[in-house]
């Protein structure tokens, strides 16, 4: 066997454990008392204890918050007619739209029938007076004719 592949015993390793100190209580002077005087002198009360044992002291009464400032009450009148202004609003607001949509189509319509009619009698122009040249038109001639008709039925 090579040595680097030999067994080797554990390694053992020195470790120190701490233990925690314990101080020993910091001696104190108790804080001295100030006389406060309360605003009136409570009033003393006595429990007598179901044993027989009277119990005196005084009183603690909890202390009560200030009382909220009550909001003034609106009154239901006031609400429907505050409602009723903003719905008459909004339906003016619509109708103001509707009228205008409705001005807005019908000149549109107007535009678009002036336009139909301007383009139709411009057709009907150039058809009517632009006929000066027989370009594809059939063409009578009326002496001819009567002569064709005279010969054939004569």
């Amino acid at each position: 066997m090579h040595p680097e592949h030999a067994p080797h015993p554990p390694v053992i390793r020195a470790t120190q454990v701490h233990q925690p100190t314990l101080f020993p209580p910091a001696a104190t002077a108790p804080a001295p008392l100030v006389p406060v005087q309360p605003d009136q002198v409570p009033a003393v009360a006595s429990i007598v204890l179901p044993d027989g044992r009277i119990v005196t002291g005084y009183a603690v009464h909890p202390a009560q918050p200030e009382p909220l400032t009550a909001k003034p009450a609106v009154s239901r009148t006031a609400v429907n007619i505050a409602l009723g202004g903003i719905g008459f609003a909004a339906v003016c607001g619509g109708l103001f739209l509707l009228t205008a949509f409705i001005a807005a189509l019908t000149a549109f319509i107007t535009q678009l029938i002036i336009l139909a009619a301007v383009i139709f009698g411009g057709f009907i122009a150039v058809r009517v007076l632009g006929s000066g040249g027989h370009r594809g038109g059939t063409t009578v001639n009326i002496r001819k004719a009567v002569f064709k008709r005279n010969h054939f039925h004569g």
